[in-house]
């Protein structure tokens, strides 16, 4: 038997507004199990440890467990890669960075995935400003000494990172680029090696978190000449931010961040980001966050959106002008 077209139409029709309404009853009652989320680096790192700092007490804001799964590789690339092909319902997150948003997908001919286009932003969660140390017996005592230095021996001062193409990396080559120097860089397979050979004097700079620098600077083992932040930070009040001491403007702030997969309802990218606001409101959150050298962000949808469309654009061209490439 035939059926007419106007049925055909009709059954059409029915199977939209069921779809519609079935979306829309998993948006209002989410969550109802365990959310993914995903951490593109090793446990232990400062990524894994934001991470995990809120996860717990998020899950009670949200009424369901909050489960963090390491996705280490290929700078961020693979865990990415994956949430943006994961259904988008909410129940897959992840702790996105600078590094695996703002600066790898810029660092490769054809990126895996868009960093502004595959994703939701829910909200930023941590800002983590970096220090500018340099060994003790280095002749310098502020940016801009080192500045007058290189200057004065071009190529000859040299800068560690914890690897090329790492946020530690183009905050150096942000530096040289705006202050018109010429400095080595010295790449290596992760931060602690890079800060043992600046302390050992084997190289004479580099950007280092504030976690792993105080205590060296505490012992005399490194000289801490400028925070990377617009705004000195509270952990090192005393110590002034690279654009007050030479580099008018400059600014490198890390930041972590929650994303969804793109076409995940407004409704539950809302249910999230107030209870990620929530869980970082508290007094114990802010005193965990301050322990990594960390500020809790939160904020708006729309702030994290602005700020990850700032970070883009930015990184974006320091990496194409100084023609920085993935290893």
């Amino acid at each position: 038997m035939r059926i007419k077209p106007s049925a055909v139409l009709i059954r059409m029709f029915s199977a939209c507004v069921l779809a519609t309404c079935s979306a829309a009853a998993g948006a209002s009652d989410f969550p109802n199990q365990p959310i993914r989320l995903v951490v593109p680096f090793t446990p232990g790192g400062s990524t894994d440890i934001v991470a995990r700092y809120i996860s717990k007490e998020l899950g009670d804001n949200l009424g369901q467990p909050v489960v963090v799964e390491n996705r280490p590789g290929a700078t961020g690339q693979i865990a990415s890669s994956a949430v943006a092909r994961a259904k988008p319902d909410g129940y897959t997150l992840i702790m996105a960075t600078t590094s695996t948003h703002s600066i790898s997908p810029y660092l490769h001919s054809t990126p895996p995935f868009d960093p502004l286009n595959d994703f939701e932003p829910i909200t930023n969660v941590a800002l983590l400003p970096f220090v500018l140390v340099a060994k003790p017996d280095l002749p310098v005592k502020s940016v801009k000494d080192l500045i007058s230095l290189a200057k004065q021996k071009p190529g000859d001062v040299s800068y560690a990172s914890s690897g090329n193409g790492s946020s530690l990396h183009l905050a150096s080559v942000l530096l040289t680029s705006m202050a018109g120097i010429q400095m080595m860089h010295v790449p290596y397979k992760g931060a602690a090696p890079a800060v043992m050979d600046v302390m050992g004097g084997q190289v004479d700079t580099m950007f280092d978190t504030i976690p792993s620098s105080m205590p060296n600077a505490q012992a005399g083992k490194l000289k801490i000449l400028a925070v990377s932040s617009l705004k000195r930070s509270s952990l090192l009040p005393d110590v002034p931010t690279v654009a007050e001491t030479g580099l008018p403007g400059f600014e490198v702030v890390g930041w972590a961040g929650l994303l969804a997969p793109k076409g995940t309802p407004p409704e539950v990218i809302k249910r999230i980001a107030d209870a990620v606001n929530k869980t970082l409101g508290t007094p114990e959150m802010r005193e965990r966050f301050t322990k990594q050298g960390a500020e809790p962000a939160g904020g708006t949808t729309a702030d994290f959106a602005a700020l990850m469309k700032a970070e883009d654009a930015k990184w974006k061209s320091v990496i194409k002008n100084a023609g920085v490439k993935a290893n």
